[in-house]
C-alpha cells in the first residue's frame, strides 16, 4: 500500500506561506515553486540506494558513494506541473523529463488525456509524477494510469497542497503510489478549489486568467 508522505520541513512551510499569499507576483511565485519542488525531491529521494566507488582526488584516493541503479524521471503534468520541472532539474540535472497532457471533458467531467511524451526505458527508472495540486485527483489517476500503462513500475506523486478527497481517489486508483505533499488542506470548494489552497496554480505560474 502506498504512502502518503507531508514533508513539514521548516524551509518548504516557510516557503509554501509565502506561495499562499495571494499578493504574491508571478515571477516570486515562479521562483518559491521551483525552491518548494527542490526541496521535496531532496526529502523524496533521501533512501536512493548507494554504491561504492573510488575517486582520485588531488591528494589521494578516496572511497566514496554514488547513486546506483535507475535514473530518474520527472513527468510534469500540464501546464502547471512544469513550474516544478526547473527546481527539480537543478538538485538533479541528470533527470529526464516528459510530459502530460490533460483536459476535463466539458460533459463527462473526466480527464482525457491530450499529450503523451515520456523518456524510453520507463520501467528502468524512478518515476515522479507531478503537479502543484491535488484536488479531486481526476488528473493524478489519469497521469499515474498514462506512465503505468507506459512501463513504469510504481511512480511516485508529488505535489505542494492536496486534499483528503483527492488523496483518497489517488488510493483508490493507485493503492501503490506514494503521495508527497507540502500540506494537506481542509477541503474543495463548490468550484473545485482547493480550500484555502492557493488559488489557480497554472494562472499564477504563468500570469494568466
Amino acid at each position: 500500500m502506498g504512502q502518503v508522505h507531508v514533508l513539514d520541513h521548516p524551509l518548504i512551510q516557510h516557503k509554501l506561506t509565502l506561495i499562499r499569499d495571494k499578493n504574491t507576483g508571478t515571477k516570486e511565485f515562479r521562483a518559491l515553486v521551483q525552491e518548494v519542488a527542490m526541496l521535496m525531491v531532496y526529502e523524496i529521494t533521501r533512501d536512493l540506494p548507494l554504491q561504492e566507488v573510488t575517486v582520485e582526488t588531488p591528494v589521494g584516493v578516496a572511497s566514496a558513494k554514488v547513486i546506483a541503479g535507475k535514473t530518474l524521471a520527472i513527468v510534469p503534468v500540464l501546464r502547471a506541473g512544469l513550474g516544478m520541472v526547473e527546481g527539480i532539474l537543478n538538485l538533479i540535472p541528470g533527470a529526464k523529463v516528459g510530459h502530460i497532457g490533460l483536459y476535463r471533458d466539458p460533459e463527462t467531467l473526466m480527464p482525457v488525456e491530450y499529450y503523451c511524451k515520456l523518456p524510453a526505458h520507463l520501467e528502468e527508472r524512478d518515476v515522479y509524477v507531478v503537479d502543484p495540486m491535488l484536488a479531486t485527483g481526476g488528473s493524478a489517476v489519469a497521469a499515474l494510469r498514462a506512465v503505468k500503462e507506459r512501463g513504469a513500475q510504481r511512480p511516485k506523486l508529488m505535489c505542494l497542497v492536496g486534499v483528503p478527497e483527492g488523496i483518497r481517489a489517488v488510493q483508490e486508483h493507485h493503492p501503490d503510489v506514494d503521495i508527497y505533499l507540502a500540506a494537506v488542506d481542509d477541503h474543495l470548494n463548490d468550484h473545485g478549489y482547493i480550500v484555502p489552497g492557493l488559488g489557480d496554480a497554472g494562472d499564477r505560474l504563468f500570469g494568466t486568467k
